[in-house]
């Protein structure tokens, strides 16, 4: 079947659309390389306020321009370049800002935001998103709009920027964001906790979390790994994610480098969670997942390969998001393969017959935005990958995912992009390959 043709890009009012798959997201006229967060946040009333300063530079004369901030939270204050501007006003999740004279293009931006509210997530098609209250405590779930229900932002995943989080909350309370540690001071009930996160990173990929947690090292990790969670699970810990360290030293072998600098957290809440999630660094897991029983360590290892694929090695465009989903379910097979499971091969066969007996009406390279988290992207992108490692062998696939890697750090990509570094490691032509897997809605023969 020939590659679809691409859909034309919808546009909403007079505005061009950056990503049809969230046409409300993302922002036009300027780019974002740096969020300073400085944060204050009452657990007992839900209550965050704070000022965001955003560097960026515009790409164009900009006179008006919008950020993406969710309506719970309400703007009191915006400097622009240390002026005040024409005008600013908020409504259907964007902040609005006019200046008084139009900045040309290539011209520095420091945008200062004071805002406050009572955060809560994004109702989306994948259900609520973002900033969300524990039964004592916090996490932010942003995959794929949430960021906005907690900060202002340029929300995309192409937009990648560096980040400075300052949090300030109650003293018992630990709080944790992306990057390293860099301070923590007490001032009288309450602590300030500040983290640098210096790798670019999708906003969507910013967290916080807060909670009554303990830290916890992991022992002989060849990447320095953390735990941060509370001290009653811990021995269920132990148990249940007792092999991250054999997993993190495979990965590095299969797929290169780890791409951070300040190393790799879990963190595990007191409630229940219906699924992990991923962040820049960091992975968060519920209750549930460390019962002592073991069961969630493909989850594990699946949270772990995002850091790779998905938080390093970013999709430009939500259609894409089988470059995320498709590698870290294959990552699972992987670990399976390489400590005494199932191998690659017969997990390959057992989600095949599923796909088969499922609905064939989806396209993995394009599955649309009600379906993009579907299990089908998962399970079609990591077969996608089992039939390219048998198609070009083992040396040569190991080869072309470390490259991979390394050509994207902290970038962003399209399957094209894949699709075309891949045809440097094979002998014959992959298009056949591609059309089966990727732009067909029926699933090949195995």
């Amino acid at each position: 079947m020939k590659r679809p043709p691409k859909k034309a890009v919808k546009k909403s009012g007079n505005a061009p659309v950056i990503d049809p798959y969230l046409p409300a997201n993302g922002n036009f006229g300027y780019r974002v390389s740096r969020y300073e967060l400085d944060l204050e946040y009452k657990v007992a009333i839900n209550r965050l306020t704070g000022t965001a300063t955003i560097t960026a530079v515009t790409l164009a004369s900009l006179k008006t321009f919008t950020l993406d901030l969710a309506d719970a939270l309400s703007v009191t204050k915006v400097v622009v370049n240390g002026r005040r501007p024409a005008n600013f006003r908020t409504g259907n999740a964007k902040l609005h800002i006019t200046l008084s004279t139009a900045l040309p293009a290539g011209a520095a931006m420091s945008i200062e935001v004071r805002y406050g509210g009572s955060p809560r997530p994004i109702r989306s098609y994948w259900g609520e998103v973002g900033f969300e209250e524990l039964t004592n405590g916090v996490l932010v779930a942003g995959q794929p709009n949430g960021a906005a229900s907690w900060f202002p932002c340029d929300d995309h995943p192409s937009a990648k920027a560096s980040y400075r989080i300052q949090i300030s909350t109650d003293s018992p309370y630990r709080a944790l964001a992306n990057g390293e540690l860099v301070s923590r001071r007490v001032r009288a009930a309450h602590t300030v906790w500040t983290f640098e996160q210096p790798e670019p990173t999708s906003t969507y990929l910013v967290t916080l979390q807060i909670g009554m947690y303990g830290v916890h090292k992991l022992p002989k990790a060849p990447v320095p790994m953390q735990a941060v969670l509370p001290d009653r699970l811990q021995r269920n810990f132990d148990h249940d994610f007792g092999r991250q360290p054999q997993m993190m030293k495979l990965f590095v072998k299969l797929f290169g480098p780890y791409p951070l600098s300040n190393g790799y957290t879990v963190v595990v809440t007191d409630d229940e969670l219906e699924i992990p999630l991923e962040a820049q660094g960091i992975s968060i897991f519920g209750a549930n997942h460390c019962d002592g029983s073991r069961s969630s360590e493909r989850l594990i290892a699946h949270e772990l390969a995002h850091q790779w694929f998905g938080n390093s090695v970013t999709a430009r465009r939500w259609r894409d998001i089988w470059l995320h989903e498709g590698f870290a379910c294959y990552a699972e097979w992987l670990w399976s393969e390489n400590s005494g499971g199932q191998t690659a091969e017969q997990w390959a066969r057992h989600y095949h017959q599923k796909l088969v007996s499922a609905p064939q009406d989806m396209v993995l390279a394009d599955p649309g935005p009600r379906d993009m988290f579907d299990d089908r992207v998962y399970k079609r992108g990591a077969l996608t990958l089992h039939v390219l490692r048998t198609t070009i062998g083992d040396d040569k696939f190991f080869a072309l995912l470390r490259d991979w890697t390394a050509r994207h750090r902290h970038g962003t990509v399209v399957t094209d992009d894949f699709t075309g570094l891949a045809a440097n490691y094979a002998d014959v032509s992959l298009r056949p390959l591609w059309n089966d897997w990727l732009f067909s809605t029926e699933v090949p023969r195995l």
